[in-house]
């Protein structure tokens, strides 16, 4: 092994507004909170979800390729339909993609995440 994963880093046009997004989604807490760079961690550690505020962001555009993805996150929840009503109100958007036990949205600054039973 050459090293330990630390974290994902999103690109993003404000990062402190998209990290309070993932704090209610994740329940992780803020580590590192500046204008440019907001890191978050569970209190009992592990990885961290990073956003990097950079001027001028272009969300990338899923499903196309014109603006590709390059990642996205897998969030995992008990209740499908509850979930979806709860990231919806945080500000999510329905990427109008599903199946029997996933589904997509977007998150404030565009990024696809999944919701999965």
């Amino acid at each position: 092994m050459i090293g330990e994963f630390r974290s994902v880093v999103l690109d993003c046009p404000d990062a402190r507004g998209l990290a309070s997004f993932y704090e209610k989604l994740l329940g992780m807490d803020r580590i590192i909170d500046r204008d440019d760079w907001v890191a978050l961690q569970k209190p009992e550690g592990g990885p961290r979800v990073s956003f990097q505020q950079i001027e001028n962001y272009t969300p990338p555009q899923w499903p196309g390729q014109v603006v590709p993805q390059q990642l996205h996150i897998d969030v995992t929840v008990d209740d499908l339909d509850a979930a979806e009503e709860q990231v919806l109100a945080l500000g999510a958007t329905d990427a109008g993609y599903r199946e029997d036990d996933f589904r997509v949205f977007l998150d404030p600054a565009g990024h696809p995440f999944c919701l999965v039973e």
